[in-house]
């Protein structure tokens, strides 16, 4: 009789973990608090407007992701269009367009020798060679002292290096805030170099991939059909109140008044969703002492509907010196319904998490124009989205506290991009969790980390601010473990 699995959590780090389980054998059932299942991948009609979770683009260097959609009968070039240029734009420049860098070296190696060689303007070369010392050491501490790189923020650590304060604000700024939502003043070098660095053996596959379509739609929808077809199971709407403990042994969930029970069940939910049910139980247990004290990180993006388009390409774009990290234009690519269609990333979000709509849009529209976008002219319509503590700090000094996916109550796995893994919050990460958790219910994973000890535990306190109590606000909570705020804004408020 095969053992049954219950994963909460539908997100990729959960749908990898059902997968994997299901091809070895195992009953899985997956349980996703929202009406949408896919987590952070997520699209939805939000009262008239379709939106996502969030500003999502696919790095053409990813390994184990295109493992998984393959498995699920996913055409990678049906589902992306490869960008080949990224933009940076200044704010309150004359020139609207801003630099713009060649992507996919083997794709495009003259477009991209072009951008290296040229925006002399943007950046200077004495500018451009400061930047090879700090890439240099940066990727040799990682492979070789990563703790010591957890020591620093980018901007501490470029300057060690000897890189001009143009290159920091031209070029690492965009790299931190438009990726993870902080300025380079506060973003772990560790975390930097942890996502690019996997990127430098496969230079020549340096690409950026827009979804053609909501990120549910073309991939994670194609996803759970697989696994529904291995004969797995998925229930939306069903939030997880508690986990149901034996003794020392997880047994399964309760869900309002019902209760599963299952041999396993692993948690796979956004992090404030799993400090919400760990901490019930284990907020005086060692071993998760430290992940429940990590403090966390929201997201914000601003999507907008307009009446034209505002950019000729759909491409990454940065705006440095702003409060948009990063933004791109949607109408040719995920929102083709549409004359225009834009997603911005805002920075730093905790300045903007509890305004209201209205305050968060005031400012954006600021800024907006700061980089040539006069929105107001053609404003359809608009969301502010939010996902208020879903990431784990990428400020220095708490990657230790990142728990492994196997923990030591039996029956208790986790999964997610919180979980000790290479490529931190990424789709790729939360790809690798799963694997990694499902290896450590079957046993046929290696041991994939010793119990963390904090390398300095007088390092760097000011960076952060200790997460909060996280007994009274799982007494205090009540929206879905997995699902985002949804704040709804209209041109006519």
């Amino acid at each position: 009789m095969s053992k049954q699995v219950i994963v909460v959590g539908s997100g990729l780090a959960g749908l990898t973990c059902a997968m994997d389980l299901l091809d070895e054998g195992f009953e899985v059932t997956v349980l996703e608090a929202g009406a949408i299942p896919g987590g952070r991948t997520s699209n939805w009609d939000e009262n008239g407007m379709e939106v996502e979770s969030g500003f999502h683009k696919y790095i053409g260097f990813y390994s184990e992701l295109p493992k998984l959609l393959e498995r699920a009968g996913i055409n990678l070039g049906e589902m992306l269009t490869w960008e080949t240029t990224l933009e940076i734009r200044l704010p309150d420049q004359e020139e609207e367009e801003g630099a713009v860098f060649g992507l996919a070296p083997g794709r495009s190696p003259f477009k991209a020798i072009a951008g290296v060689l040229g925006n002399n303007d943007f950046l200077s070369p004495s500018d451009k060679m400061s930047l090879i010392p700090f890439m240099s050491a940066g990727l040799k501490d990682y492979t070789d002292n990563p703790e010591e790189l957890d020591r620093y923020t980018v901007a501490e650590y470029a300057q060690k290096h000897g890189v001009n304060p143009e290159a920091i604000r031209h070029i690492l700024e965009p790299l931190t805030a438009g990726v993870l939502f902080l300025p380079p003043e506060r973003y772990s070098a560790l975390v930097f170099f942890g996502i690019f660095a996997p990127g430098v053996p496969g230079f020549y596959k340096m690409k950026i991939g827009a979804f053609n379509g909501g990120m549910y739609d073309v991939m994670i929808h194609p996803i759970i059909h697989a696994i529904t077809a291995r004969g797995g199971k998925l229930r939306t709407l069903s939030r997880v109140s508690e986990l149901i403990s034996d003794g020392n042994q997880v047994i399964g969930v309760r869900i309002g008044e019902e209760e599963l029970l299952a041999d396993h069940v692993v948690v796979a939910t956004n992090m404030h969703g799993a400090k919400l049910l760990l901490a019930q139980q284990f907020s005086g247990h060692n071993w998760f002492e430290d992940f429940l004290e990590m403090p966390m990180m929201s997201d914000i993006t601003v999507q907008v509907e307009t009446s034209k388009r505002l950019m000729e390409l759909d491409r990454t774009t940065f705006a440095p010196g702003t409060c948009i990290g990063s933004f791109t234009e949607q109408s040719q690519t995920t929102f083709k319904h549409v004359p225009g269609r834009l997603s911005f990333i805002l920075t730093p979000p905790e300045r903007f998490i509890d305004l209201s709509d209205e305050e968060v849009f005031s400012i954006f529209l600021q800024d907006a124009k700061r980089i040539g976008l006069n929105i107001e002219d053609v404003l359809l319509d608009y969301r502010v989205i939010r996902m208020k503590d879903h990431f784990h700090t990428v400020e220095p000094g708490h990657a230790w506290r990142r728990p492994a996916q196997k923990t030591p109550i039996p029956g208790l796995t986790l999964a997610g991009d919180y979980t000790y893994q290479a490529m931190f919050t990424t789709m790729e990460g939360a790809v690798i969790s799963g694997h990694w958790a499902a290896e450590a219910i079957t046993g046929k994973g290696k041991e994939r980390k010793p119990r963390a000890e904090n390398p300095n535990p007088d390092a760097l306190t000011d960076h952060v601010v200790r997460a909060p109590d996280m007994l009274g606000r799982a007494a205090a909570e009540s929206a879905p473990l997995d699902t985002p705020e949804r704040f709804i804004g209209r041109k006519d408020g």
